[in-house]
């Protein structure tokens, strides 16, 4: 089911990577490398921001904004949920983070592939 998972998004990727390149202006192996990137750039900027939440960064700022909430509107919340309430890191999925972890390798793996093929045929 996993393995499922994996192949139907990387299906969906090169879906979208080769209708980016196939109605575009130019057909080349350069413009092949490019569309390749930005829709691995996007990728690399999801994984990264996960990784941040993940490590908890966010954790105290989160806190911090709802404790600052609870004190400014002084809300009679005699059982204080938003002490309660979970964090960032601890609300986490830790499934989807993997699974766009892959793809980032994937992709990486493609355009380092793409590269070869750009400079030795050069």
């Amino acid at each position: 089911m996993k393995e499922k998972r994996k192949l139907g998004l990387f299906l969906i990727n090169m879906a979208v990577i080769f209708a980016f390149f196939f109605f575009g202006s130019e057909h080349t192996l350069i413009s092949l490398i490019n569309t390749v990137f930005y829709v691995g750039l996007i990728y690399v900027v999801a994984v990264l921001f996960m990784f941040t939440v993940k490590g908890g960064f966010f954790d105290g700022l989160v806190f911090g904004f709802r404790r600052y909430n609870h004190i400014m509107f002084k809300r009679k919340d005699y059982l204080e949920e938003w002490k309660k309430k979970p964090l960032p890191s601890e609300s986490f999925n830790i499934r989807i983070y993997r699974l766009l972890q892959f793809q980032c390798y994937i992709l990486l793996g493609g355009i380092i592939v793409l590269l070869i093929i750009y400079y030795c045929a050069r």
